[in-house]
């Protein structure tokens, strides 16, 4: 049997630990009669599995043939490519015939004969998502790791234009909370604040646990020791999985060179070059000394609590601390004090 724990980023692995409530509350949202909101954001640290949860619930509803689900490249122009995925739909394809609908001026098709062409990319996907409608379908548009760019700035501007036409399009988008929050905060894109946002929290420990009792035939004390290392995150929950399948024979005490090696090299490195001065500032103060407690850590720093609770609030939103527990700040990710120590070297 091959290794059943992937390295991979945002591909879906073969060991999946599903996010039920999380997933749940979009899918049966979005699937409801009158849904509440046809906008969701899922957000979180890099590797904390928001791709794959969005491929998860894409794959959901594809199930479903009252759904047409269309994934978009952030990199590209979003309406066209839009525009061109409806139209590469057969049923699709068959109804703008029909209606004798013009897409010609954007290589869509060819012309038809006494039909006035649609020449604007916004009135096209009108024409388009009213025959979505009159086909009884609903669109869901899935968007990865969306950032405040040009192109994501004009998609988001015209799909509320097709929301206030009561078209039946809905958006799933994922990326990092600082890119999402830039998002939200464009003067003509306000709407964005009514979408509900996910913050991925760590895994449930339960369901680490047993997968690794399943998969390895540890017992719990074992597969305990296990999951505390991976502190429910993702990725981690992938690479300590990936690695004792490769090294059973040693103690996992003899993997975690490695296993801190991968971490850094995948995500730590890239999330430590992303943080200020004060914030890493803040995180050092955190490893070397051990202290959580707010009030004590605010007196080694020198830090008035007005500028502590700003970096506090960023941190959280980077995914890097838990405040969870009043009071108190602890590292969210796997053996980050270690890290942290590290460059200080």
């Amino acid at each position: 049997m091959n290794n059943p724990f992937t390295l991979s980023f945002g591909k879906k692995p073969v060991q999946y630990i599903s996010r039920i409530a999380q997933t749940n509350q979009i899918i049966e949202n979005f699937q409801a009669e009158i849904p509440s909101n046809q906008i969701f954001m899922i957000t979180g640290v890099r590797g904390s599995g928001k791709t794959v949860m969005m491929t998860n619930i894409a794959e959901e509803m594809r199930r479903n043939t009252d759904w047409i689900v269309i994934e978009l490249n952030p990199m590209r122009d979003l309406l066209d490519s839009l525009a061109a995925k409806i139209y590469s739909i057969p049923k699709m394809h068959a109804r703008f015939l029909e209606a004798r609908l013009d897409f010609s001026a954007f290589g869509l098709g060819v012309s038809i004969e006494n039909a006035a062409p649609v020449t604007d990319i916004e009135n096209a996907l009108e024409r388009m998502l009213e025959q979505v409608k009159l086909a009884g379908k609903r669109l869901l548009i899935t968007l990865d790791e969306a950032a405040n760019s040009e192109y994501v700035r004009i998609f988001a501007s015209s799909f509320q234009i097709f929301l206030r036409h009561d078209y039946p399009i809905y958006l799933l988008m994922t990326g990092l909370y600082e890119n999402l929050y830039d998002l939200q905060n464009e003067k003509l894109l306000t709407f964005l604040y009514r979408a509900p946002k996910l913050v991925l929290e760590p895994l449930n420990y339960t369901a680490v646990r047993k997968n690794y009792m399943d998969i390895f035939g540890v017992d719990i004390d074992m597969a305990e020791k296990m999951t505390v290392l991976t502190k429910g995150y993702p990725f981690a929950f992938q690479v300590l999985g990936y690695l004792y399948w490769e090294n059973r024979e040693k103690d996992i005490d003899d993997i975690l060179p490695e296993y801190d090696q991968y971490l850094e090299e995948y995500v730590y490195g890239k999330i430590w070059s992303e943080l200020s001065q004060l914030d890493k500032k803040i995180l050092t103060e955190i490893s070397l000394s051990g202290e959580s407690r707010v009030v004590r850590l605010r007196e080694r720093l020198e830090m008035k609590s007005e500028l502590f609770s700003v970096y506090r609030e960023r941190l959280k939103r980077k995914g890097v601390i838990d405040t969870r527990e009043y009071g108190k700040i602890r590292l969210a990710l796997p053996r980050f004090a270690e890290f942290v120590k590290m460059q200080q070297m």
